[in-house]
């Protein structure tokens, strides 16, 4: 069983900052891509980055230059660094994983997701 929890999401003002963690917990054998999507209200989900195995990360445009995925294979952790933040960038944002467990089979995991909302 993979789980992912994240923290850091809350309310921020145009321009500053907030740090996203998704803890990963579980036996996960493989780790293909761990990614971070958003949602926002009455919008569809969307990639906001992902790193795959071997570190290459990809954005989706609008965050080019401002976020920052990273990913600490000790710690089980992926981390979204936000700077600059604009009101556009306000969601529920999701951490999503490509994972195999131990003895198991690849599978796509989500947590549970966490809001930013970004207001003066």
């Amino acid at each position: 069983q993979v789980q992912l929890v994240e923290s850091g999401g809350g309310l921020a003002q145009p321009g500053g900052s907030l740090r996203l963690s998704c803890a990963v917990s579980g036996s996960i054998a493989n780790s293909y891509q761990m990614a971070w999507y958003r949602q926002a209200p009455g919008k569809q989900r969307e990639l906001v980055a992902n790193i795959i195995s071997g570190g290459r990360t990809n954005y989706v445009d609008s965050v080019k230059g401002r976020f920052t995925i990273s990913r600490d294979n000790a710690k089980k952790s992926v981390y979204l660094q936000m700077n600059s933040l604009k009101v556009e960038d306000t969601a529920v944002y999701y951490c999503y994983a490509d994972a195999r467990v131990i003895g198991g089979r690849r599978s796509d995991y989500w947590g549970q997701g966490t809001q930013v909302t970004v207001s003066s």
